[in-house]
Formats: structure tokens, C-alpha cells, sequence
């Protein structure tokens, strides 16, 4: 890694750890998830950076990949536990980093937090030369399981590259065998789930986050794409923000149109299996023999 890229990285890194300990003060009982996602967003882009996707707010078995449309009244409950995904990027650099909130006291959902928080640290610290990402996986799972929980085993951590969200390599949630050694200055995004269920999670309703994946002829999107292409590149992106630019009518012909010739992608919701609560707990971090921890407090 080069000085120039290690500034970016550090910048974005910067920006993530106020963000976290700003949104913190936003995730309260009767906050519109709407509310939450624009102001971490337009704070991202005030500090010099840009979001690295859609701020994710998702609920209880939500593990992943939910965001609020526009216009959305889902309010926080007590009760609730909100998982608060979100990335920056500057020039492409990306950090990734998630916390967990329990909304109201609940020993469970505390419970769970601590758990997804404690596996994360013991992965961080093997985030070494030379370690075996199963390595990793091993200790995170033994980490989570000590507690009567299970890791989320079809989620995983994964690389980051400039503009590239999940670049190669991934960090299972257990002992997956892989013997694939990280290395000096590489980046990954470590990111423990645990929960109630059964561990596994699968594809649920359409989230609207989307990501640019092929090229090709367009009629009505055409303007569109080229903002796409321009804005966001590869990384994931939200329909909000294509309708504050463009409107909704023209931003859904758009959409409709370049889903239809694969050239973008939506994502669903990730939900547990079996309905089992979730937590999860991310930083980033630099592969050292001291490990660099752009992300955390």
C-alpha cells in the first residue's frame, strides 16, 4: 500500500469514526429509519467523503440490506435491535464499519450485542500476515458459540479495494477449511453476526439498493446510467437517492428498464432463517502484525 492510498484509507476511516459515535446519538425509541439514513449520509459527504452504499438500518432477523424508501414512516420500537451498516469512501477508498443498538432494555438483545462485539475483537486481533482466514472463522465462531449463540454461517467479512465493496478474499463466520493466507497491507471489513436463529440467512423482499454489474443499449435509462456510471461505479447505491435527483417516474422507467437487460442488480433483504434475532458488530482494518483498525473508537 502506497502513501496516497493509506491518506484515503485513513481519511474515510476518519470520517467513519465520527459518524459512529453521530449516529449514535440518532438511534432512539420513535426515530423514522428515513431520518437516521439521510442525516448519517449528508454528514459522510459534509467531513469529504461519499457513502460507500445505502446506510443499512436492519431489524431484529434482518441481518443485512435494509434501507428506508423514500418517503418511509418505520419508526424505532422498543424492542427493537437495529443493526447501523454503513461505508465511506474517499476516491474510492472504502471502510465499512456496523454497530448494534438495542432500542430499550432487553437482556437478549444486549446479550446478542455483546456477543457479535466480542467475536469481532477476536477476529481483529488475528487480522495478521500469514493468518488462515479459517483461522479467523474458527475463532469467531468459538467466540459466539461460548455464548449459547450461533454465527450467521452465509454471511461473511470480505476484502475492499478501490471501488471494490467485496474484493476477493472472504472472512467466513466458522471454521470453513479455506487455507487461503491474507497478507501484509491487504483490507478487509470483519463483520460477526450472531443470533438466536438458526444461522443461516436467506433472501427476502427487494430492498432497492442496487449495483451497476454490465453495460448495454438503453432507451429511457440512458441519463440515468451515465449518472450511475459516474457516481457510484461499482458500488451499491439506493433508489432514494436516484429519485431526489431525477423523480420518482423517471428514476422507476429507468430502473425497470436496466434490470430487464441485467445491467443492474437489486439486492434483497437478508433475513434469518428461522426468524432468530441478529446483531452485528464490523471494523476495517489493515493486515499488520499489529493490526491497523481504521474504524474503531
Amino acid at each position: 500500500m502506497d502513501a496516497n492510498e493509506l491518506k484515503n484509507y485513513e481519511k474515510a476511516g476518519d470520517i467513519a469514526r465520527d459518524i459512529r459515535k453521530f449516529s449514535e446519538k440518532l438511534v432512539v425509541e420513535g426515530a423514522l429509519l428515513l431520518d437516521i439514513a439521510e442525516k448519517i449520509e449528508a454528514r459522510i459527504i459534509s467531513l469529504g467523503g461519499k457513502p460507500a452504499f445505502p446506510v443499512n438500518l436492519s431489524l431484529n432477523d434482518v441481518a443485512a440490506h435494509q434501507i428506508p424508501a423514500v418517503a418511509e414512516k418505520t419508526k424505532l420500537e422498543k424492542g427493537d435491535l437495529i443493526k447501523v451498516d454503513f461505508g465511506v469512501h474517499v476516491n474510492g477508498y472504502i471502510v465499512d464499519t456496523a454497530y448494534s443498538v438495542s432500542i430499550g432494555k432487553s437482556d437478549e438483545n444486549e446479550k446478542l450485542i455483546i456477543t457479535a462485539n466480542e467475536a469481532l475483537d477476536a477476529a481483529l486481533a488475528k487480522a495478521k500476515p500469514k493468518t488462515k482466514v479459517s483461522e479467523i472463522g474458527k475463532v469467531i465462531c468459538a467466540s459466539i458459540e461460548k455464548h449459547s449463540f450461533n454465527p450467521i454461517r452465509n454471511l461473511s467479512g470480505h476484502m475492499v479495494a478501490k471501488y471494490e465493496l467485496h474484493a476477493g478474499t472472504t472472512i467466513p463466520n466458522y471454521d470453513n477449511e479455506d487455507d487461503t493466507q491474507i497478507s501484509e497491507g491487504q483490507v478487509f471489513a470483519i463483520e460477526p453476526f450472531s443470533t438466536t436463529g438458526v444461522g443461516m440467512v436467506e433472501e427476502g423482499k427487494p430492498s432497492e439498493i442496487y449495483r451497476l454489474i454490465g453495460s448495454g443499449a438503453v432507451r429511457s435509462g440512458r441519463e440515468i446510467l451515465d449518472y450511475i456510471k459516474t457516481e457510484y461505479q461499482t458500488l451499491p447505491f439506493a433508489k432514494r437517492w436516484l429519485i431526489k435527483k431525477f423523480g420518482a417516474i423517471k428514476t422507476n422507467i429507468a430502473i425497470k428498464e436496466l434490470l430487464s437487460k441485467k445491467i443492474l442488480k437489486e439486492y434483497g433483504q437478508l433475513v434469518e432463517k428461522s426468524g432468530g434475532k441478529v446483531a452485528q458488530a464490523e471494523h476495517t482494518v489493515i493486515v499488520k502484525e499489529k493490526p491497523v483498525v481504521l474504524t474503531k473508537i
